[in-house]
């Protein structure tokens, strides 16, 4: 059963809080463990973890105002704020994963003792539980309020999980077989991912900002909605975009030109209905078009681009 908004605000803002506290524990903990081992495996991921504390922090603010209602001067609501906090959490990424590339250079060049493992193993233990557990409630929560903050903010802990297992490989070859070139490769192994990752959720922060059209699924099932109304109308010039975590689907619909007005008025109600069934949180513009009629049509302009 699709949630409220009230339902889906709620949990958004549960969600972010969760986050933030789960990253400064991290983040703390992980810079014990730097201090005790020496390793640049731990170091480069308490670093991300303090990525992570002003990514959430970002995405925490994100959700607070990207929950407000609509406004005089920001009609379609604050939903692209969701947007924006995902391309600040790439920037922070892509910052940590640079720093961690240069001291694995480093690192290489002048190689390093690691010490006290054992206490590195328990808390990179402690850090890949406790993450696993907040992964799989943040899923649960983007999956049910459809909110591109907590999901970009997901990636984050996703790469943590991946991330714990290799440290923890690391620290214990370093224990059990005294092999200490593994610390750096994996750190690099790490920054490496971390680039790519930051890459691709600054690409689709970007592409809601920019109004990218939703992917071609949704689409083609707005078509499929429309046909099922027992008119089965045709539509044009259908567009579609992301407000942050709602749906906008602006078309034109084809009717019967000698219909009156109220009864016009009642298919396209008719239409939006069954839209929102599916898609209950989107906000629908309808323009009314008599079959038959010659215009200047956006998919004929894009068609001779094609």
């Amino acid at each position: 059963m699709p949630l409220n908004k009230e339902q889906a605000d709620k949990l958004k803002k549960i969600a972010a809080t969760a986050s933030i506290s789960l990253a400064l524990i991290l983040c703390l903990i992980k810079g014990f463990a730097v201090v005790y081992t020496n390793s640049l495996a731990v170091l480069s991921s308490m670093v991300d973890s303090l990525s992570d504390v002003f990514a959430s922090l970002v995405t925490f603010l994100a959700v607070n105002i990207s929950v407000k209602p609509a406004s005089d001067n920001y009609r379609y609501g604050y939903g692209k704020a969701e947007a924006l906090s995902a391309l600040f959490q790439a920037g922070f990424v892509a910052i940590a994963g640079f720093f961690i590339l240069y001291d694995t250079i480093l690192r290489f060049k002048n190689p390093v003792t690691l010490t006290q493992t054992n206490i590195g193993l328990l808390i990179m233990i402690f850090s890949l539980l406790a993450t696993s557990a907040l992964v799989i409630f943040q899923n649960i929560v983007a999956k049910k309020t459809s909110s591109q903050a907590i999901s970009a903010d997901s990636l984050h802990y996703r790469i943590d999980i991946l991330t714990n297992l290799s440290i923890i490989f690391s620290l214990a070859t370093a224990n059990f077989w005294k092999i200490t070139w593994l610390d750096p490769l994996i750190a690099g192994a790490i920054s490496t991912y971390l680039l790519y990752n930051a890459y691709k959720l600054g690409l689709e922060a970007i592409n809601l900002l920019l109004d990218r059209e939703l992917n071609n699924n949704i689409r083609l099932s707005i078509f499929d909605i429309i046909a099922s109304h027992p008119l089965s109308p045709k539509i044009h010039d259908l567009r579609s975009r992301d407000l942050g975590g709602c749906y906008l689907f602006e078309f034109h619909l084809e009717l019967d030109g000698n219909l009156n007005l109220y009864t016009a008025h009642k298919y396209t109600e008719e239409i939006e209905f069954l839209i929102k069934k599916v898609y209950p949180n989107s906000q629908i513009i309808i323009h009314q078009d008599p079959v038959g009629i010659e215009e200047d049509r956006l998919d004929n302009k894009l068609t001779k681009k094609a």
